[in-house]
């Protein structure tokens, strides 16, 4: 047993010097030379791992021949382990380094040839940052580089392994950093290059092509950025449209807020509305009220006019106090007239009528956020191509030292137009100015260019004719101090006295409206105009100009005094002119409506939405019963003659009821995976349709009926019937019930077959019906109906009886006639007729044929179906080797599964999901026309809402001016 021991651990202690011996001759380059013996002992049989292991011994035996063999001593197992462990670690660490280094290479020539495959976006370069983002980026990268090139320091000790390689791998990945850090700088040098080297470079050298070439390109692109222009006007739009309905409703939201608390009885203190604030209601009421310039408004208000760029903005900003409008290099910036209501308050702020925002006139943000908003404004009014437009904008400044008045900022005059502009725009301007001049208690705030000559002036002549007389114009000179460098001071003090110009004024201004500057502020614009006059050298020559004549300040002053003057010689009037029209239109009232009330457009708007929401909520309580008639008959009527012609009456007419199954199984499942699912939908999506019109028709003939909502009604549900559209996932859902609804080819039950030989019957008769119309067209009508009704046959109907009869000849004597005739049977039709004197074309008999032997199959199918009745049970016991052929009742009676199953799964879609999103489109399209005010004013019209629009309008606007009366009386 020793010995035995012994050598089965000389055995275990050989195997495992041997597999040290093979791991240390593979890592090792000392112990290289062992694989001599390994390739010679490839001799040995078949190269065996035994005639290796036993040359791996023999060869340790003979390194030591004095001593023989003997264990190995314990730590060499050791280090084999370490070395193996590190061996596998720097493996890890190659793969690691070269993973990275591939993966960058790999990416590189991904993102060429994605970069290669972009469109070419250069006409971007414009809106794309400065250079400052691609100096940080290329920055960045050079520190990532720095991060990978420390990351990849290889372990001195393995330099010696690697060296050459490392060194190759450092290079190669310098030179692509230094690539790439390169290609990101010249891109940052390209973009902050002036526009026309970068449109030189794109289209010539870039792109090497033509000149023509490169100016058809620069208008493909000009094009494209006009139309993402046009995008981001109408987003800007419906921004506004959102914000503007947000508004609303927080505006209602404090009614009914203030409501609340007046219930609750609390005591809050009312704010008082300033004079001037009322002043401006009255005047907002009367523009919308009036927007078509139908009725002559004699409130007072300053009208400002001039010939473009004569500085009649940079006045009002004087008056105002701050710079509120967007400015432009000679262009057009005045598109509308701008209403502004200056009134004194603590804070220098400015809003607009139909918003709360209140912007901070003290703060550079909100001057800029505000001249933005006036020019989306302006831009956002003009409509249908013009480029002037009537609508006002009305915005209100309130401020520390104000004067309180009410100015009207016109569209600069002009005696040229430009290609940009629309044809009519001249004429646009000066209808518009002559309607604000016209106005018999306007004040007219003239203003002449200093710096041009004053013969160019076209403004003159045109206030000339609406105040010849001069008792409510004001004439203000601007840029005065580029006038005293041009001008002779006698030609500015006639100018300034009134003896230049045959136009008179009561009284004559000269104002200096800053250096051409845009970024000055109106203090260092008014600072300026003080040191300008005091300086000038008009005021050195004695008798000039007067002190009171110049600054803004004054003409602010000498302004507001005349405003208020002329309001309170002219408000009454005004008073009792609208008294008067109320009373008209009220008495109008009585007369034609005297059982109902004025209700305005906005009232028979939210009646008329809460009738239709109400047909929407009655839609759903429709019982399913009703659901499921609804949706069976117009299941049929959509599907009963693609069944007749497509699937029964071929496979019918086969021959055989082997054949007729075969063909019915083959037909209908192609018709359940291709059409039957979405004329389902369809004819689901129809049902829906037609129930909720139905119940609109029954509102329609109740007693409290109003039919005045009947066009808003109509035009709100076509709207909101158009944009719903069934979710596409009932389709798949649908194919797939429809699919294994027809896979059953057993009727079950009795009554489910008489069901189906009902529901055939029915079917066959109403498809026999349609058929002897037709025939009914075709061969006239019978002997009796001529008699009492005389009427005859024609020619061609005499000619179809005479081929009938023949015709009929032929079933009778094969009532299992096939569908066509042959050739033979059409030769000896025609035969006989010719002997008759009745000479017909064989396609004229084909046609003459089908409906006759339609009918006589009908008919045969109608026989059938009575017969199987009562054959249930043999049809049970027999199956297909029934003796009556009721292959006919079975395919009827799969179809009708088929629309029993659909038209369930079509009800549970309808309440659960069609119906409600029917809704939400009804709603989405109410909301859409509530703020459509021209889309209200299409679909309810008529006497009775335009007179009682009319009525509202002014029994508010007198209201208003009566409120305003009483508040000037009390504070003289």
């Amino acid at each position: 047993m020793l010995r035995i021991y012994q050598n089965s651990y000389r055995r275990t202690a050989r195997k495992a010097v041997v597999y040290s011996t093979k791991v240390a001759c593979c890592n090792h380059s000392t112990l290289c030379n062992i694989t001599g013996h390994q390739r010679s002992s490839r001799g040995h049989g078949n190269g065996s791992s035994n005639g290796n292991g036993r040359h791996h011994e023999e060869f340790l035996l003979a390194g030591n021949p004095a001593r023989g063999w003997q264990m190995p001593p314990p730590s060499r197992g050791y280090g084999m382990l370490v070395v193996r462990i590190l061996r596998g670690a720097l493996k890890l660490r190659y793969l690691v380094l070269g993973g990275a280094i591939g993966g960058g290479v790999s990416l590189s020539k991904k993102y060429e040839d994605w970069k290669e495959g972009l469109p070419d976006m250069k006409w971007l370069q414009d809106a794309l940052p400065q250079g400052e983002r691609w100096s940080q980026f290329s920055q960045n990268l050079i520190e990532v580089g720095s991060l990978v090139k420390t990351a990849i320091d290889i372990d001195p000790k393995l330099k010696q392994l690697g060296e050459d390689k490392l060194s190759e791998w450092r290079t190669w990945f310098d030179s692509r950093l230094e690539d790439a850090i390169e290609a990101a700088d010249y891109q940052g040098v390209q973009i902050v290059e002036t526009k026309e080297d970068l449109k030189a470079k794109t289209t010539v050298a870039a792109l090497g092509i033509t000149t023509d070439e490169s100016r058809k390109k620069y208008e493909k692109l000009q094009s494209q950025v006009e139309t993402l222009q046009t995008e981001i006007m109408n987003v800007q739009i419906k921004y506004q449209k959102e914000l503007e309905k947000m508004e609303k409703e927080n505006r209602e939201l404090r009614q009914q807020f203030l409501i609340l608390k007046t219930n609750k009885r609390t005591t809050a203190k009312k704010i008082k509305k300033s004079l001037i604030d009322m002043y401006s209601e009255v005047l907002d009421e009367l523009s919308g009220y009036d927007t078509g310039y139908t009725m002559a408004d004699h409130l007072p208000r300053v009208v400002v006019v001039g010939d473009q760029s004569s500085g009649k903005t940079s006045v009002l900003e004087s008056i105002a106090k701050a710079r509120i409008f967007p400015r432009g290099s000679g262009e057009m910036m005045t598109r509308a007239p701008v209403k502004v209501t200056l009134a004194e308050g603590p804070y220098h702020v400015a809003q607009f009528r139909d918003s709360e925002r209140e912007y901070d006139l003290t703060k550079e943000s909100d001057l800029a956020e505000l001249r933005r908003e006036v020019e989306f404004r302006m831009r956002a009014s003009v409509r249908g191509g013009k480029t002037v437009s009537n609508e006002v904008i009305a915005m209100t400044v309130k401020g520390p030292g104000l004067q309180r008045m009410v100015l009207v900022d016109l569209p600069g005059i002009i005696s040229t137009m430009t290609v940009d502009m629309a044809s009519d725009t001249k004429d646009s301007i000066h209808q518009m100015t002559k309607h604000y001049m016209s106005n018999p208690n306007a004040i007219i705030l003239c203003i002449q260019d200093g710096s041009v000559d004053a013969e160019r002036s076209n403004v003159t002549d045109l206030v000339m004719q609406c105040d010849p007389l001069g008792r409510r114009t004001i004439f203000v000179l601007t840029k005065v101090d580029l006038a005293e460098e041009l001008a002779d001071p006698d030609r500015i003090r006639k100018i300034l006295s009134g003896k230049l110009f045959p136009m008179k004024a009561l009284g004559y201004y000269a104002v200096v409206t800053g250096r051409g500057r845009k970024d000055d502020s109106i203090d260092a614009i008014r600072q300026y105009e003080e040191d300008f006059f005091k300086n000038s050298k008009l005021f050195h020559r004695r008798g000039v100009i007067m002190p009171h004549q110049v600054t803004s300040r004054n003409l602010s002053l000498a302004v507001s005094d005349r405003f208020w003057k002329m309001v309170r010689e002219t408000i009454e009037q005004q008073a009792d002119a609208f008294k008067a029209t109320r009373f008209n239109l009220e008495t109008e009232w009585k007369n034609n409506f005297p059982r109902l009330r004025e209700s305005g457009r906005d009232e028979l708007f939210d009646k008329a939405k809460g009738e239709i929401l109400d047909e929407v909520v009655t839609l759903s309580q429709i019982s399913a019963k009703k659901w499921d008639d609804a949706l069976t008959s117009k299941l049929w009527e959509k599907l009963s003659n693609y069944v007749f012609e497509n699937i029964y009456l071929p496979a019918a007419q086969s021959g055989s009821q082997n054949s007729f199954n075969t063909m019915v199984d083959i037909k209908l499942r192609q018709w359940a995976e291709q059409a039957l699912p979405a004329k389902s939908v369809e004819a689901g999506w129809e049902a829906l349709q037609n129930e909720f019109l139905s119940l609109m028709d029954r509102a329609k003939k109740s007693q409290d009926h109003d039919g005045i909502f009947d066009h808003l009604k109509a035009a709100v549900v076509d709207e909101a019937i158009r944009r719903h559209s069934w979710e596409d996932k009932a389709i798949d859902m649908l194919r797939v019930i429809q699919l294994n609804t027809l896979e059953d080819r057993f009727v079950h039950d009795k009554s489910e077959w008489d069901q189906a030989v009902k529901f055939l019957e029915t079917s066959v008769n109403a498809k026999l019906v349609q058929t002897e119309e037709t025939l009914g067209q075709m061969f006239g009508p019978g002997q009796w109906r001529r008699l009492t009704h005389w009427q005859y046959l024609t020619q061609d109907q005499q000619k179809r009886r005479s081929v009938k009869g023949e015709l009929d000849k032929i079933l009778k004597n094969d009532s299992k006639h096939l569908p066509t005739l042959s050739y033979d049977e059409l030769t000896t039709v025609r035969k006989n007729l010719q002997r008759d004197n009745v000479d017909v074309d064989t396609d004229y008999i084909r046609q003459t044929w089908f409906p006759v032997y339609r009918k006589h199959f009908l008919q045969q199918a109608l026989q059938r179906a009575r017969d199987c009745r009562k054959a249930y049970y043999l049809y049970t016991q027999q199956g297909a080797e029934c003796e009556i052929s009721c292959s006919d009742v079975v395919l009827f009676w799969r179809i009708q599964q088929v629309i029993k199953i659909t038209g369930n799964a079509l009800r549970q879609q309808v309440i659960n999901r069609e119906a409600r999103r029917l809704d939400k489109e009804i709603k989405a399209v109410l909301d859409e026309f509530s703020d459509d005010e021209e889309k209200k004013a299409h679909l309810l019209t008529g006497k009775r809402v335009l007179l009682a629009e009319e009525l509202i309008k002014v029994r508010q606007i007198q209201e208003k001016l009566e409120e305003f009366i009483n508040s000037l009386n009390q504070e003289k």
